[in-house]
């Protein structure tokens, strides 16, 4: 089973994911935790230059993104599912629809596109939105923050107002959990539904 985590950086999807990777190997699953931008050697060097490197235009990002996930898709999370691992990745797709597609003006579906043909179509069972108002979500967040958390607030919204959006264009997939509650609340509403998979 394929599970991913989405949010704006603050909302504690890093920590949901964790937590379901704790859990699914208590109960003795194979999991395979990985995130994006990274999960392979590639990726990690394109998500050093998506995350510290220079500006770039919107559709470079995204194709830079897309070109992580090509890579990550074919080595680590296809082959996890075909030998019966769970899978459990920190973003996948719905980031680069809500941050280039939706924030970023590219288009949804053009984003989707994109990355549904580089996947070759691999979307997760279940996709878990972490939703936290963007004063929050900044407040959660450290002092250093990469070029894409520099952003300014108009993005910012534009990215939570995406996410809220996620849901409606995908309801049998994406869940929405409300990010204020206490991380041990949050997880127990995870493993309530990963468990009716």
């Amino acid at each position: 089973m394929f599970i991913s985590f989405e949010g704006q950086d603050g909302s504690g999807k890093t920590t949901q994911a964790e937590l379901l990777v704790d859990w699914l190997r208590s109960r003795g699953s194979e999991v395979v935790s990985t995130r994006e931008p990274g999960g392979t050697e590639l990726g990690e060097a394109i998500r050093e230059v998506v995350l510290h490197g220079v500006e770039m235009t919107p559709w470079a990002e995204a194709a830079l993104f897309a070109s992580s996930r090509a890579e990550h898709a074919a080595r680590v999370i296809r082959p996890a599912l075909e030998r019966g691992a769970w899978v459990v990745c920190d973003r996948y797709v719905d980031s680069s629809v809500v941050y280039q597609g939706i924030a970023r003006g590219l288009g949804a579906e053009r984003v989707l596109e994109l990355n549904s043909m580089v996947t070759g179509g691999l979307m997760p069972a279940r996709t878990f939105v972490l939703a936290l108002g963007v004063e929050a979500a900044r407040s959660r967040q450290g002092d250093e923050l990469d070029r894409i958390e520099r952003e300014d607030e108009t993005f910012r919204r534009a990215v939570a107002d995406g996410y809220r959006a996620l849901a409606e264009l995908f309801p049998d997939r994406v869940a929405v959990l409300d990010a204020t509650l206490a991380p041990d609340v949050i997880a127990e509403q995870v493993r309530e539904q990963v468990r009716g998979l």
